[in-house]
């Protein structure tokens, strides 16, 4: 029969045990921590080596192994157990133990704490240097800027090629390739541009400067400033080189003159990224990175008219050969469109979307058709009839967009060369019926003049 003082605590004892004999005492919680729902020892009061659960270094790897084990033990246990301290001696550490009764709040508890796997960890000076990732290898080439202008065709059939500080002159009459120049290693080439009589070669530089060139004897004659910096592209007409900079300005040149520049125009308010003279020498046209195509005369510093219908760079111009006053321009990725103007009264005659990028153009002089290059995002080259801009034919090889263009003196051929680093000859237009010699008017007056 349970006794009374047993009946009272409501406890069922065994007989012979009194309720005196049990003492049940009530733990405390701290307010500085959270027990959790079951009790699981504390490593730093355990006896594990009693087991023989302590790692005992192998004889045979003595050493071999002692880095990795130590990052093991780091990532899996903390950084205490990473120290060589430690090492000897593991489950003595006070405070980082994996498994506890209490729980820790003295580290952090946001979600968005690192990782144990994640956490920084330093280690002994004898520990090996973590593997570095894999270098990045860059799978386009550097020189892939739609601003330049790096290939132009002599009327003495001569190519003209600029690669990086180079410029390299292919003769397409005996294949014959000849080191021009090299700016040297502070400077590059932006643009080149013959003269219309083939003598003579400009260079733009990534300093702003515009450099001559005696493409015969591959002599430097002068070389002009007054651009900031870069000269991405250039224009001759018979007498005047146009320059045309990411200072958005356009200077004018004169040979004949000893001063850098005879006239400044300003009317972009980005990058001038396209320069055309037409084919009569009265008029220029500029294209910029502001989207805007503009059109100089030579009796005025203010342009004559200011096209604003491309919704992207204008790099690509071409001056028909045909008609006067016919000018054609392309837009750049966001536009993709060519455009047709009459100049003389500055009105829109037609346009085509091409579907990409328009990088440049040229028109042919043998037949009434156009042809353009592209580069986002089929990189094509396309020829068009005018007026009726009906498609001749779709050319493609380039693997990256079709960033240059020129044409060969006899207008059958045409070199593009694109990011992909590859020249490409694409016999394209008939030849013409009744070829009319080339004129070297400027080619006499320049020779007389003074270079410097």
């Amino acid at each position: 029969m349970e006794s009374p003082q047993a009946m009272k605590s409501g406890l069922n004892l065994p007989a012979g045990m009194s309720g005196t004999s049990l003492r049940l005492d009530t733990i405390s919680k701290s307010s500085s921590s959270t027990c959790s729902d079951r009790f699981i020892p504390c490593r730093s009061s355990s006896r594990l080596h009693t087991f023989g659960l302590i790692e005992k270094p192998s004889p045979a790897k003595e050493g071999g192994n002692e880095a990795y084990s130590r990052l093991l033990k780091s990532e899996l246990f903390g950084s205490d157990f990473a120290s060589p301290s430690s090492s000897s001696s593991p489950m003595t550490s006070p405070s980082k133990n994996m498994l506890r009764f209490k729980t820790d709040h003295s580290g952090p508890s946001s979600p968005f704490s690192p990782s144990v796997l994640g956490h920084r960890t330093d280690f002994s000076s004898d520990s090996p240097t973590p593997p570095k990732p894999p270098r990045k290898v860059p799978k386009t080439p550097h020189k892939d800027d739609f601003y330049l202008n790096l290939v132009d065709w002599s009327s003495q059939n001569v190519l003209a090629v600029a690669l990086g500080t180079c410029v390299y002159l292919w003769s397409a009459s005996n294949s014959k390739v000849t080191k021009l120049c090299d700016l040297g290693p502070h400077d590059g080439v932006c643009s080149v541009q013959w003269t219309r009589e083939g003598s003579f070669i400009s260079i733009g530089t990534n300093l702003g400067q515009v450099q001559i060139w005696d493409g015969s004897r591959c002599k430097k004659v002068r070389t002009m400033g007054g651009h900031q910096t870069r000269t991405g592209v250039l224009a001759w007409n018979s007498r005047i080189l146009a320059s045309g900079s990411r200072d958005r300005n356009i200077l004018q040149h004169d040979m004949r003159v000893s001063s850098d520049f005879i006239g400044k125009l300003v009317g972009h308010k980005s990058e001038v990224c396209g320069l055309k003279w037409s084919c009569d020498d009265r008029e220029l046209a500029s294209g910029g990175n502001d989207n805007q195509l503009l059109v100089w005369n030579q009796h005025s510093q203010q342009p004559a008219l200011r096209l604003t219908e491309h919704t992207a760079a204008v790099k690509a111009i071409a001056w028909s050969p045909h008609q006067s006053g016919l000018l054609a321009s392309g837009g750049g990725t966001a536009d993709r469109c060519i455009r047709f103007w009459n100049t003389t009264n500055g009105h829109q005659l037609n346009f085509v979307d091409t579907g990409s990028q328009v990088c440049s153009l040229a028109w042919s002089k043998n037949v009434n058709e156009i042809v353009s290059t592209h580069g986002y995002s089929q990189n094509q080259i396309m020829v068009w009839k005018y007026p009726s801009l009906a498609k001749v034919a779709t050319l493609t090889g380039h693997s990256m967009r079709v960033l240059y263009l020129a044409m060969s003196p006899d207008g059958q051929t045409i070199v593009t060369g694109a990011g992909d680093e590859t020249l490409r000859f694409w016999n394209i237009f008939p030849s013409m019926k009744t070829s009319a010699p080339v004129k070297d008017t400027a080619l006499w007056s320049l020779g007389r003049t003074q270079i410097r």
